[in-house]
């Protein structure tokens, strides 16, 4: 699952993200060619300066929701074309459907004619707000199909049909990872998820913004881990030819998730209650059973120890009014009983 495949090409749609940004630079540290297709709405060109002088690595300036280059071939399909966060996703509701629905259409195309996998990164919001808890792939979730969030919750769903109709229909070899809250270092600030907002306020020494109550509760997974998960389920045989959750069953209250931001950057920020948005989930915990069975695959880093460094990347970009100095690495690592 974890050797080394020289020579294959990965096409990693949305490569300049941060999740995609994760991706390439584990493929190419693993040995794999990587074309890194993105049209820059949320990713950057900073996050790809790493890669510039590797032969391997390939970038294309591109929208999949425009025609691909005919020529374009990949033994390894990653398809992570989608802004994840609400006030981005929501920024453009209709691109955001079109890039779930004919973006993968066309990047499925590019799997068809190059006879490579395909994994389709969805997502936990295909749930919506759930009545069960944990969620099991086979529930089929309690969404809003004309609320401010479908542009994305049903755009990931009707991408995951098209995903299925292609397997069923033309034999491509796809496979659907359900995503539940991901976080770590290369985050924008401006994300507008609960881990980066409040991260950001805290060591800015801004007033944390929790909205609703904050007992709703959410799963936090380290980057790394997901991506650990995205590779399991792309190497795996055979084809589980089922969705696979991928996330941390550990779960927590925003406001549990806000202190313990406050504890790890020392900040003397206060909590401030907004009004909670509309169809915002209240619970959202995955059930991993199958992937443990299928991938053998769970998450390692604990909240706390991913937390820590995650805000040790924040931190070097962000002045911090409310002391002369901000705690180093090596402190917010011992803070988090693991290293950063």
């Amino acid at each position: 699952m974890t050797s080394r495949k020289s020579g294959l090409r990965a096409l990693v749609a949305g490569g300049a993200g941060f999740l995609g940004n994760h991706l390439c630079e584990r493929l190419l540290a693993e040995g794999e060619r990587v074309i890194c297709l993105d049209n820059l709405q949320t990713g950057g060109l900073d996050n790809l300066r790493r890669f510039a002088r590797d032969s391997r690595f390939e970038f294309i300036e591109a929208d999949v929701c425009d025609p691909l280059p005919a020529s374009l071939r990949a033994d390894r399909v990653y398809n992570l074309a989608c802004p994840a966060s609400p006030p981005l996703y929501q920024a453009d509701p209709v691109h955001t459907m079109m890039t779930s629905v004919v973006g993968t259409r066309n990047l499925l195309d590019v799997a068809q004619l190059s006879g490579g996998r395909f994994v389709q990164a969805s997502t936990s919001e295909v749930y919506g707000d759930p009545e069960e808890h944990p969620q099991r792939e086979s529930y089929r979730g309690s969404v809003n199909p004309i609320g401010i969030r479908a542009c994305y919750d049903e755009g990931k769903r009707a991408g995951e049909a098209l995903c299925f109709d292609y397997l069923r229909s033309f034999d491509v070899d796809v496979r659907v990872a359900r995503i539940f809250n991901t976080y770590g270092p290369r985050m924008r600030p401006d994300d507008g998820r609960i881990v980066s907002n409040l991260i950001v306020q805290a060591l800015a020494g801004d007033a944390l913004t929790i909205y609703g109550g904050g007992e709703q509760t959410r799963s936090f997974c380290y980057v790394d881990d997901l991506v650990d998960g995205l590779i399991r389920l792309m190497r795996v045989d055979p084809n589980p030819k089922a969705p696979v959750n991928l996330g941390n069953p550990e779960e927590y209250t925003i406001n549990a998730l806000a202190e313990l931001v406050l504890d790890l950057t020392q900040s003397r920020s206060q909590v401030v209650y907004q009004p909670l948005p509309q169809d915002d989930p209240q619970c959202r915990r995955p059930d991993i059973a199958r992937a443990a069975e299928v991938l053998g695959w769970r998450p390692r880093v604990p909240v706390r120890q991913g937390l820590a460094a995650t805000i040790a990347w924040f931190d070097a970009g962000i002045a911090r009014p409310w002391r002369e100095t901000a705690p180093s690495d090596s402190a917010l690592a011992a803070a988090a009983g693991g290293v950063a």
